[in-house]
């Protein structure tokens, strides 16, 4: 095979092009020069910037008012509206990296809800290109980092914030990210059954109807329930699994909360013997 030998002057224009190339790169926020001016200035300014979409020049403008004037009036209104600004300009680590330290330095601020829902959302919308969401990528053998960290943000926010005007929003991201984590587990499940590693279909088929109560998916588990305890020679059990999937199989029981003096339905096994919306958020106001 013949090499062809590039021209000395076109690996000098290539290497200047890469080099400018990674230059815009590394042109981050981070690196912009402060903005002068006083914390009232800076803030309307990057206010102004904000609500017009300029995000690159909002986010300069709110991380000079962070730096210079942390102790100001409008200096933790600037922090919460400079984490809106990372999710919308699309700079995951620097969002997540201001909503954690939000929530350190506050953790008893009026809107620290707004932190975790910010980073809920940007978890959520993590690991995914458009070009998958385009042509509906199947998530569930994916493994769920991302969803499984969006899910415990959401969790945080309704359980200490029920009344959070984002606790609606968070609900339902919570019934998709339950849904999107037990069918991976799933996925899980099926894949030791046909390896013939009935254990691990059994750990696998009990995690999903344990932790993702109400999943569509925990039907699919007690199926697999029913099959590999009847491999383990665990035909109690298996029988057990049996019927409570067939009482369940034209009823939505699975939605459905035992009161406070029953076992849940899903406790078949005893342990001493046994082998993942669409609202957009407003700036922090």
């Amino acid at each position: 095979m013949k090499l062809t030998r590039i021209p000395h002057w076109q690996l000098l224009l290539a290497t200047a092009l890469l080099a400018t190339a990674l230059s815009g790169c590394r042109s981050g926020s981070k690196e912009f020069k402060p903005v002068e001016g006083s914390p009232e200035e800076l803030f309307e300014d990057a206010r102004e910037y904000m609500f017009n979409n300029n995000f690159n020049s909002a986010i300069r403008r709110y991380e000079s008012l962070e730096a210079r004037y942390p102790f100001s009036d409008v200096a933790k209104q600037g922090q919460l509206d400079l984490l809106y600004c990372y999710y919308k300009n699309y700079e995951a680590e620097s969002a997540v990296d201001q909503a954690d330290q939000f929530i350190r330095e506050n953790p008893t601020h009026p809107r620290v809800d707004y932190a975790y829902y910010i980073r809920g959302l940007v978890h959520f919308e993590s690991g995914l290109s458009w070009l998958e969401r385009k042509f509906n990528a199947d998530l569930s053998k994916r493994p769920p980092q991302e969803a499984r960290k969006s899910y415990q943000s959401f969790q945080t926010l309704v359980e200490r914030y029920p009344a959070s005007p984002y606790a609606a929003d968070s609900r339902q991201r919570m019934i998709y990210l339950r849904n999107r984590l037990a069918n991976y587990e799933l996925e899980v499940a099926r894949y030791y059954m046909k390896r013939g590693a009935y254990i691990g279909a059994v750990n696998r088929s009990r995690e999903i109807i344990q932790t993702y109560d109400g999943a569509p998916a925990a039907m699919e588990a007690l199926k697999i329930l029913h099959k590999a305890y009847a491999e383990l020679g665990m035909e109690e059990l298996s029988q057990i699994a049996k019927a409570i999937r067939q009482q369940n199989a034209n009823v939505d029981a699975l939605n459905v909360q035992p009161t406070p003096d029953s076992p849940p339905w899903w406790k078949i096994w005893d342990d001493e013997s046994e082998p993942k919306p669409s609202l957009v958020p407003e700036p922090g106001n």
